[in-house]
């Protein structure tokens, strides 16, 4: 199935003024990085302004999971750590 996304009109006169206003795109180039980017205005301008753009690789849903995925990550680079020191 194709992703298709449906965008009103006005709303995208809107997200180019907002790209305008942000950048020196002229209108046509802020239309062609609009639909470059999904019509998502906040992308167009990290873009503009050279931030890479991050994509979460887990989502944490709950306190919980947050501490015990740090503790597994500490206590990972420390038997890391601990076998390199050993094996030499």
């Amino acid at each position: 199935m194709d992703n298709i996304s449906l965008v009103e009109t006005e709303k995208i006169d809107g997200k180019i003024q907002v790209i305008l206003r942000q950048t020196n795109y002229t209108e046509d180039e802020a239309r062609e990085k609009l639909e470059q980017f999904q019509y998502n205005e906040v992308a167009v301008i990290k873009d503009y302004l050279g931030m890479p753009v991050h994509k979460a690789s887990s989502k944490i849903t709950s306190v919980n999971q947050a501490i015990y995925k740090q503790l597994r990550t500490h206590l990972d680079g420390a038997m890391k750590d601990y076998r390199d020191r050993n094996n030499k």
